[in-house]
């Protein structure tokens, strides 16, 4: 949508523009834009680093042959597991730029969460879905996951449970057992 009708959230109003409008632009899609180009010059300067129990997560699923698939609204999510030094441990990313290209939902509705099941073979309703935004647990949900496992990065527990949450962590490691042998 280009022009108007402008957006407007806290007395400010902007038009909507057009997602090729330069960063410059004082548009919607240009404020966007600029954001992005931030953005990535901080990706690119400062690097990115997982968090270590996802990492222990990862590799226990890995170890038991688990394919695993990453859906982000986000249109940079190969770049950032790229600097993160772990695209190839997802067999399937479904990001914003594949939803856009293929004309998929994004969330909360569950089309991102679907397609990228589709696409690792597996049935949903034998499927774990892992998020740590409330319109992911809710997307997930609405896809008929087997399991939905909300991350509270801040949001909190009784968000993501009502949202959809059929477990809570803090921390994806918190799902793997300890080989310590430890209690």
């Amino acid at each position: 949508m280009t022009g108007w009708p402008p957006c407007a959230s806290r007395s400010v109003e902007v038009r909507w523009g057009d997602p090729s409008d330069p960063p410059t632009a004082d548009t919607v899609c240009g404020i966007g834009n600029r954001k992005n180009a931030y953005f990535e010059r901080a990706l690119r300067e400062d690097g990115i680093a997982p968090y270590p129990g996802s990492l222990r997560l990862l590799d226990a699923l890995r170890d038991a042959g688990t394919a695993v698939a990453v859906v982000s609204s986000s249109k940079n999510a190969e770049e950032v597991l790229r600097t993160a030094g772990i695209r190839d441990r997802f067999t399937v990313v479904v990001d914003g730029t594949v939803a856009e290209r293929d004309d998929l939902a994004s969330k909360p509705a569950p089309d991102m969460f679907l397609d990228a099941a589709r696409m690792l073979g597996a049935e949903p309703a034998r499927a774990a879905a892992v998020e740590d935004a409330l319109s992911g647990v809710r997307s997930a949900a609405a896809g008929g996951f087997a399991l939905v496992v909300g991350v509270d990065r801040g949001v909190g527990a009784p968000a993501l449970r009502e949202a959809g949450a059929h477990l809570v962590v803090t921390d994806l490691g918190d799902l793997v057992e300890s080989s310590s042998g430890g209690a």
